[in-house]
């Protein structure tokens, strides 16, 4: 898997999650202003594990 971190139209960064194959997994909701909070953003997806619970509704 890999993250892209890029600017799009507006000049935000956003990010997205690919898996090995390809395939767009995840992206950022939204633009951010600073480079900074993309790659926090980033970093909290990195930080999820097994333990993360899933909610169906």
């Amino acid at each position: 898997m890999r993250f892209v971190l890029y600017r799009d139209r507006t000049g935000n960064w956003r990010w997205t999650l690919y898996a090995s194959n390809g395939a767009k997994i995840a992206d950022s909701a939204e633009g951010y202003v600073n480079k900074t909070d993309a790659r926090h953003g980033i970093d909290l997806v990195k930080s999820t594990n097994s333990m993360t619970p899933v909610i169906e509704q």
